[in-house]
């Protein structure tokens, strides 16, 4: 019966689209999520070295940048890859130390460029 329980619940959570993954970075591991076809993490760093890190990773990578916006609690960067894919970075400030980051990649999303994007930012942090 538990292991019954434990596949229904493995199960729910591969079909509500939500999929947890540990990456380990330079610091230690770090949970990110992929929800809904977005990456989801934490950063340890302000919204502005976050903001920064990220349009330094959009010109690493060679990304066309569409536009930025930023205030004290949001940050958005919208570029398009040579694939003409969108690419949307939503940072949102969480705490004096600590920006919630999400990235999305196309309609469905793409995880495997989504974290090769994450780890740009990590690198420029």
């Amino acid at each position: 019966m538990v292991w019954l329980s434990g596949m229904l619940g493995a199960a729910m959570l591969v079909c509500s689209g939500c999929v947890a993954v540990v990456a380990a970075g330079a610091a230690g591991a770090a949970a990110v999520a992929w929800v809904r076809g977005e990456l989801q993490t934490t950063l340890s760093a302000n919204l502005d070295r976050s903001f920064n890190a990220a349009k330094e990773a959009i010109e690493d990578l060679q990304f066309v940048k569409v536009s930025e916006r930023k205030d004290a609690l949001l940050g958005v960067l919208v570029a398009r890859n040579a694939a003409d894919k969108k690419i949307e970075i939503r940072l949102e400030n969480m705490a004096t130390n600590a920006t919630k980051v999400g990235i999305r990649v196309g309609v469905v999303g793409d995880q495997e460029l989504s974290l090769a994007i994450l780890e740009k930012i990590k690198a420029n942090l």
